[in-house]
């Protein structure tokens, strides 16, 4: 299996539990291991042959800029189910963080990984 990757895609929202996480929209970073096979469209040359990205940051960034989930565990499920479901996408690994929630810390958040991993 081949992967399709994006990285640190930024997009702000509301999410969290305190009331002033309620107010205010933050900057939540994500990263996604989507698996493919590419050769079809290594072959040909055209997009219609593989994953395309840019469409699935499109529905992810209108998704998650419209949510207003309390937890990132949630928030990372959904996009899991947006991703898996609409984009014929066999496996998923996704790294979802929240940059400055927690002092001291770069970042914070959570890693999943769905569906089945092919060999």
């Amino acid at each position: 299996m081949d992967i399709v990757y994006i990285r640190d895609l930024q997009i702000e929202t509301i999410i969290g539990i305190y009331d002033w996480e309620r107010e205010v929209r933050q900057t939540i970073s994500l990263d996604l291991e989507m698996g493919a096979d590419i050769r079809q469209a290594a072959a040909s040359d055209d997009i219609a042959h593989t994953l395309n990205y840019k469409a699935v940051a499109k529905r992810i960034i209108a998704f998650v800029e419209n949510s207003q989930c309390l937890l990132v565990e949630r928030l990372a499920e959904e996009i899991a189910t947006i991703v898996l479901g609409e984009f014929n996408v066999p496996w998923l690994k996704l790294r979802l963080s929240k940059p400055g929630a927690l002092r001291g810390s770069k970042d914070v958040g959570i890693i999943i990984e769905r569906g089945e991993k092919p060999a």
